[in-house]
């Protein structure tokens, strides 16, 4: 054997021996057992509503009752609306929204106070005269009448219906409303055991707290709905933003709804 095949052979005896491999190819890597890695997935999102935000969603406006607190009277029990015009008679307002309800052939309620009566009987006089609806409003518009007993309660809407009397003799007083709208059981009672209906409203522009005349016409606009008993004021303040809304409120009222005088046989 010459030296180069006896090197030859030497070689193959070798890699033989290492396993088949190459002395300088390297040995086999070992697999490691790794969690797969995960991949974004393409397929149309989940119809799973997204969960709401954690703050505290606002609430949507209660829907109004039908009826006022205690089950005072809300609504007219007609399609129509009314207008009432409380805390009155006042020299200077109150004729001025006469004035406008005559043009327009509109009969509204007033809610009159006693010591105000007293001292303006022609003016409640006029009232009647033009055919509008009277209601008791307490003797000195005594929010906290409700916390006095039911004998104080009955006598202080006497005394008023007895000075309304004075200067219209005999005219009928349907209904009362409680000054706030304060209305407390004993007040509610004693108004039905006197033949009364608590008046409650629907509607409440707040024209009594320096709302401007727009912002009156504004509110009517946005609260009023079928049935619809509007509150507005002819005393206790200055009303003349009140009175400057009166002609574009009888308007759109009149058009939209139509207005009614209350009476007892429209309340139920």
């Amino acid at each position: 054997m010459t030296p180069r095949a006896a090197l030859a052979a030497g070689l193959a005896l070798l890699v033989l021996l290492s396993g088949g491999c190459a002395a300088d190819e390297p040995p086999p890597r070992k697999v490691l057992d790794y969690p797969p890695i995960p991949v974004e997935s393409t397929a149309s999102p989940s119809t799973t509503p997204t969960p709401p935000p954690t703050g505290k969603p606002a609430k949507k406006p209660g829907a109004r009752g039908t009826v006022g607190p205690l089950n005072t009277v809300r609504l007219t029990g007609v399609r129509a609306v009314a207008l009432t015009f409380d805390d009155g008679p006042h020299p200077e307002w109150t004729p001025k929204v006469l004035d406008h309800l005559r043009r327009a052939k509109v009969r509204a309620t007033f809610c009159v106070v006693g010591v105000k009566v007293r001292k303006y009987p022609a003016i409640m006089a006029r009232i009647v005269r033009e055919g509008h609806t009277v209601c008791n409003h307490s003797w000195n518009h005594d929010i906290q009448l409700g916390k006095k007993t039911n004998a104080q309660i009955r006598e202080d809407l006497l005394r008023t219906n007895r000075e309304i009397r004075r200067a219209v003799p005999g005219v009928r007083i349907p209904h009362y409303r409680q000054p706030g709208g304060k209305w407390t059981p004993g007040i509610v009672a004693v108004v039905r055991d006197m033949g009364m209906t608590p008046l409650h409203w629907d509607v409440d522009p707040s024209d009594w707290d320096d709302a401007s005349t727009p912002e009156i016409k504004k509110r009517i606009a946005q609260q009023a709905r079928p049935g619809s008993i509007v509150l507005m004021h002819d005393g206790g303040g200055d009303r003349s933003r009140t009175v400057g809304a009166c002609p574009q409120i009888l308007t759109y009222l009149r058009q939209k709804f139509g207005i009614v005088r209350l009476r007892s046989s429209n309340l139920g």
